[in-house]
């Protein structure tokens, strides 16, 4: 938290367009590979920042340029110069805390949204903000760190299998967000199975480290939740505009990752719904346990009345009780209460209240 609001004040003060990195300063370079492909050929090759988008749009190729690594701005500034992005938009991608959106640019579009994957607990998400722009023959990928979910992609581009190498650049555009999608439904699917084994443990034993995995949980939903919603805006409003850029017969997929990621909303909801009632069943539970234990405590309680009652009958000291000069008094007064007690608890029993 400390290091958030030193980076939102770094940015107070300063003009549009400043250039700014948010994240974290990673200690490898940044890297740049570009993978180009038609119906018939592939290449794939490492680049740096000074790579110019007229090389490219005229060799009939689709170009998908991957930048790994935000933290050298003078690069990416450089990058962003090449291929004609405005300053804002480059303020945007080096803006780690930026919302998922959509914005139109002259000869270019602009997505942004964030790349969930799972910890190794399978609980937590693993949010990583991308960035894809989809030009004339060209698309370029920004991402904060190394390692993605496009790797599948990319062995489908270089092994040919598949239709992807036969459409241009918007149809990459819409594979890279349907991968990204893919893995919210995963995401998605996996957070039901905790729930579910949440549910059983409940039912196990209703410990404290349950109560802090229901709330982590939760806060965890909520989180996927406030990514999920702005994306579905933004896939909406790629649908609906009439970009240039996307062929009418692409927005047909879009369609189907606008129903993907309605469908991921729609499953956060009711697990946010079945956690809800999880907290129900736990709060239900301990007040179970809590009730058999203050059931066991009022038995005791009333098994020892009577015993001490007795005792203190036989605890007062008035001088003419002959009971007190019997001989074998205390052993019958033992004998008294052991056998008071076997009553009781033989009640209790017959009456199931224990």
């Amino acid at each position: 938290m400390v290091r958030l609001i030193k980076r939102q004040k770094n940015n107070v003060g300063l003009p549009p367009g400043s250039l700014i990195y948010t994240g974290q300063k990673a200690e490898v370079p940044v890297d740049f590979s570009l993978i180009q492909y038609n119906q018939n050929d592939f290449s794939e090759d490492k680049v740096d920042e000074n790579i110019k988008v007229e090389e490219y749009v005229s060799n009939g190729n689709v170009n998908w340029i991957n930048v790994c690594g935000l933290h050298e701005v003078d690069r990416i500034g450089r990058l962003g110069e090449n291929f004609g992005l405005h300053p804002l938009l480059q303020e945007d991608i080096l803006d780690t805390r930026q919302r998922p959106k959509v914005e139109e640019y002259e000869d270019h579009l602009a997505l942004f949204l964030k790349m969930i994957s799972l910890d190794e607990s399978g609980k937590y998400l693993t949010v990583e903000p991308v960035s894809i722009l989809l030009g004339k023959g060209w698309v370029v990928s920004f991402q904060e760190v190394e390692g993605d979910v496009f790797d599948g992609l990319r062995e489908r581009i270089r092994t040919k299998k598949g239709a992807i190498k036969k459409y241009g650049a918007d149809y990459l555009f819409y594979r890279l967000l349907d991968t990204i999608v893919d893995n919210y439904s995963l995401a998605a699917e996996n957070y039901s199975v905790v729930l579910e084994q949440l549910e059983e443990k409940i039912l196990k034993s209703a410990g404290k480290e349950i109560l802090q995995e229901i709330k982590n949980l939760g806060k965890s939903l909520i989180q996927f939740k406030r990514f999920v919603t702005p994306l579905r805006d933004a896939i909406s409003n790629l649908i609906r505009e009439n970009y240039d850029l996307i062929d009418p017969n692409t927005k047909k997929y879009l369609r189907d990752v606008q129903e993907h990621i309605l469908q991921v909303s729609e499953s956060i909801d009711a697990q946010k719904d079945t956690l809800s009632s999880i907290r129900d069943l736990y709060m239900s539970e301990i007040s179970f346990k809590m009730n058999r234990v203050m059931q066991v405590l009022t038995i005791i309680s009333t098994i020892f009345i009577p015993l001490t009652f007795l005792s203190g009958i036989y605890g007062m000291n008035f001088p003419y009780m002959p009971e007190l000069q019997y001989k074998y008094g205390y052993f019958v007064l033992l004998g008294t209460m052991f056998t008071v007690t076997l009553i009781m608890i033989f009640y209790f029993r017959r009456k199931k209240w224990l």
